[in-house]
């Protein structure tokens, strides 16, 4: 088997006496989607973070495509593309601009150049036309799609994504979707965080549960559904299971009853 191309070993972040991120230990092959499933604050945003370079760990390595993130930092952000959830913006450059400034900061990618590449994403986007207008006058749909473009022009071999979906319409959803299939299978690597358990069924070849910090499942979603304890008919139903919040069915049951 070739190298992983992202590895975490025993990744921990600490802030005060609260354990964000604890003991977590995973691997990434080439073309491989992962989903990073949890419920709010179990530590999905301070683990993206730190495989982004953006937190320092409190203790453990990443490692990506064989480069350790503590001695060699600048090359695995040269080789990992960031989607957050928020995007943040200079208001004040136009769409090509933005663009232009992010390729000046990352080697090219082989074949096409980053203009090219960018100009056929913003036509896919729908935003060719608003190309030559200020950020600030972008929708943050809008926005979100740009931040895609800038992260696919650059061709990385690994693409972390906070919540893809915000503030998209269906058919930019869509095709977000489909580039990420089309990423993988052309051997891009994608770690891929979402509240979203229809997309994480549809879209990842494996996912991980984590809960307070660790992970606590992980693997096929069917090999996943086969595990559970009361049966899962659907990757909901094993998240709520795994998370704790399994007495929610019961919820949704009586309410439908009334």
């Amino acid at each position: 088997m070739s190298k992983p191309i992202l590895t975490l070993e025993e990744l921990s972040k600490t802030f005060d006496r609260l354990t964000a991120v604890d003991k977590i230990d995973l691997q990434m092959q080439k073309g491989e989607i992962l989903g990073f499933l949890g419920p709010n604050g179990a530590g999905k945003t301070t683990t993206i973070k730190m495989i982004a370079g953006l937190l320092q760990p409190s203790s453990g390595a990443i490692s990506i495509c064989g480069h350790d993130m503590a001695s060699e930092a600048k090359r695995c952000r040269e080789l990992t593309g960031y989607i957050p959830d928020r995007p943040f913006l200079y208001e004040k450059l136009t769409g090509a601009e933005y663009l232009s400034f992010i390729s000046s900061l990352y080697p090219p990618p082989q074949g096409k150049t980053c203009g090219e590449q960018g100009e056929s994403y913003l036509k896919l986007f729908d935003l060719h036309g608003w190309r030559n207008n200020l950020i600030e006058s972008y929708s943050h749909g809008m926005r979100q799609k740009l931040i895609m473009t800038s992260i696919f022009m650059l061709d990385q071999p690994l693409i972390v994504v906070d919540e893809p979906m915000i503030g998209l319409d269906p058919k930019s959803a869509r095709i977000v979707k489909e580039l990420f299939k089309s990423k993988a299978e052309s051997g891009t690597t994608i770690f891929l965080s979402t509240h979203s358990m229809e997309i994480a069924e549809e879209l990842c070849h494996r996912v991980c549960i984590i809960r307070e910090g660790r992970i606590i499942a992980g693997g096929s979603v069917d090999s996943l559904k086969a595990q559970a304890k009361h049966g899962a008919a659907n990757l909901e139903d094993l998240f709520l299971q795994l998370t704790g919040a399994f007495e929610l069915q019961e919820v949704v049951a009586a309410l439908r009853q009334r």
